[in-house]
Order: structure tokens, then sequence, then C-alpha cells
């Protein structure tokens, strides 16, 4: 069990092709401070909270209205030791029709309980799924972290990322 990766399961009340959607746009669920594209197959897109957490992620794989897998190519963050656990990690989500009702599987494979940042990735990830997705999801409006701005200006030059 030592090595198993983070999974969260929702349940929502809307089909799957509504839930395939809102789950691709990231910027209604898990921040504002999204650059790029995150519905695109085979772009990258950039995700960052404050200085505590910058990341770089692509879409590697879609199903339609089944099947979504992000890869984490870059990694930073500012509380950990190694800054980089989660490179080469995989956000992935299963969806499944269950009657009248959609079931949704995340699963951060590699997210690993031996990481420094499982504890904090934990508790955000389960936020982010079970709060805002499913909200989004059922409702059209999710509680993603708002716009926060100002980035310091050496992550802004590594990342390549505007400044605002």
């Amino acid at each position: 069990m030592k090595d198993k990766n983070y999974t969260s399961i929702i349940a929502v009340n809307k089909d799957t092709e509504t839930s395939f959607k809102a789950i691709k746009n990231f910027r209604a669920w898990w921040s504002e401070e999204i650059e790029g594209n995150t519905d695109k197959l085979d772009e990258t897109f950039f995700y960052h909270y404050k200085d505590v957490h910058v990341c770089k992620l692509k879409l590697i794989e879609e199903i339609p209205n089944k099947k979504l897998v992000y890869l984490v190519i870059d990694n930073a963050f500012n509380f950990t030791k190694d800054k980089t656990e989660w490179i080469n990690t995989k956000l992935i989500f299963d969806i499944l029709k269950e009657g009248e009702h959609c079931k949704i599987t995340f699963t951060h494979e590699g997210l690993i309980p031996q990481y420094e940042c499982y504890e904090v990735c934990n508790d955000a990830w389960t936020g982010y799924i079970q709060g805002s997705l499913k909200k989004l999801i059922e409702t059209g409006t999710g509680k993603p972290n708002g716009k926060e701005g100002g980035l310091n200006a050496e992550l802004v030059k590594k990342w390549g990322l505007p400044n605002k």
C-alpha cells in the first residue's frame, strides 16, 4: 500500500459529455492562474499558485467522454526539499456512465505517500476534485483559485510566463 497513487472518486448527476468538458476546463475548477490551452491534445499549459507551486502539463491522451490523461512535464514546489516531485507523473480522469449518473475517478499516478508533498497535495486534490470539480460539473460554477498575479521575476523568466 505504501506505493499507492492518489485517487479520488466522485459521482455526479450529469452526463459524461458535460463531465468531460468540465474536467478539461481547468480554469473553472483548479485555478484561474493557468496559461495556455488545457483542452487541446499535445498542447502544454502552465499552472501556478503564488510562488508556492508552478507546473507545466500536457494533455497526452483523450478518449471523448471517457478519459483524459495529462502529463506533468515540469514542476517546482517552494515547500519541499525535492522541488521536482511531480515531474513525469500523470493526472488521469476516467469517466464512466452509471445509470443516470456519471462516476469520475481521478488518479494522480506517481503521487505516492513517500513524497514530501503528499499530505499537502492529498488535501488539495481532495478539495479540488470532491469540491470544486464536482460543483462545476453539477452547477456550472466551480471554486478555483482566483487570480493572484505577482509571480516573482525569476519564476516568470524560468517558466516563460507572461509577466502580469
